[in-house]
């Protein structure tokens, strides 16, 4: 999935302008201690200004990082505004916001993926200062909740300073109590009579007397804008004193009058230029020069916004460059409420221009809001109806739903691909309350004659009638109606041409869910692996990686367990060949016009990537290679969450803690699968081995069996239960539990009820043909009849249990049925002289409790034996380094790799927060790393974090 497009210039501070007027008394105001900066007066008092050249001298000063976001109101939803939030973080200082963004687009709540940022700026050497400008455009209750969560756990080298027309709706009284809150209000904005004769000498180059200059400051009350409105007006005038005595008052009166009096001053051609491109949010030449006819003959748009800038007539740059302004706020609130007053029957005109450039620059999203603030509703339908195929393939679900809720019925009724294209949006934003209707609606569409209906590619007419039955099945498997999700599945293949590949695969997809879900697993294969085909052949690259791994899921339940390998071998190969450009959307487009828009060329990183290697890893695993498996989770880490699905986050931790479980580490692997339950986004895939019950088979191995019984009542597991698919996993983990009970207690009943669910649950897994499941349940039926004194039942579930497992190499449920089913184990070897497979397993057994495999550590292969020399060991392992680590540093690495966050890591070692930060300086510039994330990764490659130091 290519990740959301960012506007560029939203990030950009602006610099101070030349001349400016100094304001040492509010740099200092501004400076004092807080978490939150609080800029807060009506328009034009020079909030921005005054942030921008206080950020840019602190940056001068102490090397703090900023992070600039120029809000708007296409910001109030939490997941574009935090997408701009964490980029200028990761931007500023990077690696910040990385971790962040890629649980933002992996679909994790906004406190987990803030978690992530914080954890990163709890460590953070420099000073960061993270800027919302114009905050009051995004502010609501949807982008509330996170950003409360994020000032009440900033580090204290981290400060936020919001500037805005209107008090943001947050605690602003507790802060202020707690003496955590610095704020500049408008009183403190209002110049003085000091500044204002700075003010006006540097802007009209005279000087002005006292009297004037006081006049002048009382009847504005210092107001800037008024004031840089005077000084356009004052230019070349010889009578500043009767100017300055012609009005009074300081109201949006004055700003219509000054306004007045600057447009007056102008040329038709500027200020008719004015008035037209005040309905754009940005100014470019190319645009300007579309959307106007007043730019005079022989020059440009361009020409006119440099002249604008040149004489500060209220033009704000966007880039280094020049290429892109915006109007001062206030200045482009009065130009468009005179425009509406002087020439109103132009602004639809004037929008549909933009719309059209917009358009022609590869720009739906900015094209449709133009079209549809023209009226032009027609136009945007069609814009709409043509951007589809791309956004459906960069997954722009919520643009498209907005969409939905924006274009009136009587324009979609009429055009059956829209609607089938908006329905998309909204089933895949999981929006599914209006979809029954819309579908029904595309039905009746779909009886007319086609030459009532708007269709502006008449080959998609045709893949309609399977698209429709496609979300219809998706609505049945929402529903649980697994059989009406099957049923309309195959009515959608019936229907799809043969050509439509994408709705074909969708289809199989589907079935293929529903079978899963109800164990069929065969049908579920040959279901998604035509989905797979059908997904190769259309180009979609990354849903392959994605039904790959369900591939794999499913063949490891069958007992496949070497095809699954294969499958998702063929998939990392697939996608070493695909290398996709992350693009950003460019606001500055060359000379040769709107086409030209390019995109900024990121490292190349196909989405799914993660998450097959941490299907290798789990492959790894089974087969016992451990040492494998911890290299399989290293790459996936070292590619970054923005290489995973949206499924990643958690089961990089679910395949971390099997691990450190089989490792001894069981508090590790706990709190590791606390966090995969947080971090956890599921999908429409059945969740057949949930993380909780995974977490009670730790709790068994670490010898916690209350722990683990209670799991067993709270989740409602019982060994009589009518048994099912959906919960095999589960009652899997129960009989081990019984298990552990008889062992704990000596009782027979745990026994006797363990056995009667393995039965069971054999019969059932070879009954669906889930050969996994069932070499799973052979080593349990093998230790419950140990367990019984039933020598030979034990010996021959462990002869059924090789039988199925030597051919692929399942080696781990073997280790993890125990040292009970060793005895059991050499009867076997001693009937089968020579299995290389048996004597494999039997080595597992003997040396699983030596500690030999470890993550961090593999055993080492000169003598067998596992390296615990602590820091001496971590001292040779980093000899590469021109500069080692310290032991204090190592200290403070060990504890970089835990989820503590700064605070928390001072406490541990005792140390002021301070010191834990200069300890991080020296880390990052030793390993040649400028984030955690990228430190623990170094140090994992360097053998710094051995889990055994001392």
């Amino acid at each position: 999935m290519t990740s959301t497009p960012l506007v560029e210039t939203k990030f950009y501070a602006p610099p101070p302008r030349e001349g400016a007027v100094l304001r040492p008394r509010l740099y200092e105001h501004l400076s004092g201690a807080g978490r939150l900066t609080l800029v807060s007066a009506p328009a034009g008092f020079g909030k921005t200004t005054l942030v921008g050249s206080w950020v840019a001298s602190l940056a001068a000063a102490t090397g703090a990082r900023v992070a600039w976001v120029a809000l708007d109101a296409g910001d109030v939803e939490p997941e574009v505004f935090w997408t701009y939030v964490l980029a200028a973080l990761e931007r500023a200082a990077p690696g910040t916001g990385s971790a962040g963004l890629a649980g933002l687009g992996a679909g994790q709540p906004v406190e987990a993926a803030l978690t992530a940022v914080l954890n990163e700026l709890s460590v953070m050497p420099d000073d960061v200062v993270v800027v919302l400008d114009d905050y009051h455009l995004a502010d609501g209750p949807a982008v509330r909740p996170g950003l409360v969560f994020l000032l009440e756990r900033l580090p204290p080298q981290v400060r936020l300073m919001i500037s805005t027309r209107a008090d943001p709706t947050l605690p602003l009284a507790r802060l202020r109590a707690r003496g955590q809150l610095v704020e500049v209000r408008a009183s403190d904005l209002r110049f003085t009579d000091a500044e204002v004769s700075e003010f006006l000498t540097a802007a009209t180059g005279r000087s002005f007397n006292p009297d004037d200059v006081q006049a002048l400051t009382h009847r504005t009350e210092g107001w800037v804008a008024s004031l840089q409105l005077a000084a356009l007006s004052l230019r070349g005038r010889d009578d500043p004193s009767t100017f300055i005595s012609g009005f009074t008052g300081d109201d949006r009166y004055v700003v219509d009058y000054l306004v007045e009096e600057v447009l007056g001053q102008e040329p038709d051609e500027v200020r008719d230029f004015l008035l037209e491109t005040a309905v754009l949010d940005r100014l470019n030449g190319a645009l300007c020069d579309a959307v106007t006819d007043a730019v005079p003959e022989g020059t440009s748009g361009a020409t006119m916004l440099e002249s604008l800038e040149r004489r500060n007539l209220f033009v704000v740059p966007l880039d280094d460059q020049r290429r892109w302004y915006r109007y001062h706020h206030l200045f482009a609130d009065v130009l468009r409420a005179r425009l509406l007053s002087e020439r109103p029957a132009d602004i639809a005109e004037l929008h549909r221009r933009a719309s059209e450039w917009y358009a022609g620059a590869g720009q739906p999203e900015d094209a449709v809001r133009h079209a549809i603030t023209a009226g032009d509703m027609n136009r945007a339908a069609d814009l709409v109806e043509q951007a589809l195929p791309e956004l459906r393939r960069l997954r722009r679900e919520s643009v498209l739903r907005g969409w939905a809720t924006q274009l009136p019925d009587e324009v979609i009724r009429d055009r059956p691909v829209l609607a089938v294209g908006l329905v998309g949006g909204l089933m895949a934003s999981n929006d599914f309350a209006d979809v029954d209707r819309r579908l029904g609606e595309v039905e009746e569409m779909l009886t007319r004659p086609a030459a009532e209906l708007v269709v502006l590619d008449p080959s998609e007419l045709e893949r309609l009638p399977g698209a429709v039955e496609t979300f219809r099945a998706g609505l049945e498997l929402v529903a649980g109606d697994l059989a009406g999700a099957i049923r309309h599945a195959r009515n959608a293949t019936a229907k799809a041409p043969e050509t439509d590949h994408l709705t074909r695969a969708a289809a199989a997809g589907l079935s293929g869910l529903a079978n899963w879900a109800m164990g069929d697993i065969a049908a579920a294969h040959a279901a998604y692996t035509e989905c797979a085909d059908g997904l190769t052949r259309a180009g979609h690259i990354a849903d392959v990686l994605g039904c790959s791994l369900t591939l794999a899921d499913m063949e490891l339940a069958l007992g496949r367990l070497r095809d699954a390998e294969n499958t998702l071998e063929r998939a990392l190969g697939l996608a070493g060949e695909y290398e996709p450009v992350q693009t950003t959307q460019s606001t500055q487009p060359a000379a040769a016009g709107p086409a030209s828009l390019a995109g900024v060329e990121a490292r190349p990183v196909l989405r799914g990537s993660a998450d097959i290697m941490v299907g290798l890893s789990r492959a790894a695993w089974h087969r016992n290679d451990l040492s494998q498996a911890a290299e399989y989770l290293r790459r996936a880490d070292a590619v970054g969450e923005a290489a995973g699905l949206p499924q990643h986050p958690y089961r990089w931790r679910v395949a971390l803690a099997r691990l450190r479980a089989a490792e001894g580490d069981y508090g590790t692997a706990v709190e590791l699968l606390d966090e995969a339950e947080r971090v956890y986004v599921g999908d429409f895939s059945p969740q057949v081995h949930p993380i909780h019950a995974t977490r009670a088979r730790v709790l068994l191995a670490c010898g916690d069996v209350d722990a683990a019984a209670e799991w067993a009542r709270r989740h409602g597991l019982a060994a009589d239960d009518d048994l099912s698919y959906l919960r095999e996993y589960e009652h899997l983990t129960l009989a081990r539990v019984l298990l552990a009970e008889h062992a704990a207690s000596g009782t027979p009943a745990p026994l006797e009820a363990s056995l009667g669910l393995l039965e069971r649950l054999r019969e059932a897994a070879a009954a669906g043909g889930r050969f996994g499941t069932v070499i799973e349940v052979e080593t349990l039926l093998a230790r419950a009849h140990a367990a019984a004194g039933a020598e030979r039942a034990a010996i021959a579930a462990l002869e059924r249990a090789i039988d199925l497992a030597q051919p692929d190499g399942w080696v781990r449920y073997f280790v993890d049925a125990g040292p009970a089913v060793v005895p059991a184990l050499d009867a076997v070897a001693g009937s089968r002289p020579g299995s290389r497979f048996v004597e494999r397993v039997l080595t597992a057994l003997e040396t699983d409790d030596d500690g030999a495999r470890g993550l961090d550590l593999p055993a080492d292969p000169t003598d067998g034996r596992s390296v615990r020399a602590g820091r001496a060991v971590a001292a040779v392992a980093g000899e590469g380094l021109i500069d080692p680590l310290s032991d204090r540093e190592l200290d403070v690495l060990r504890l970089l790799a835990s989820d503590l966050d700064g605070p928390a890591i001072a406490r541990q070692l005792v140390v002021s927060l301070n010191t834990v930060r200069t300890h991080t300086r020296h880390i990052y510039t030793k390993l040649d790393v400028n984030n955690r994330r990228s430190a623990v990764s170094r140090g994992h490659q360097l053998g710094l974090l051995n889990r055994f130091a001392s």
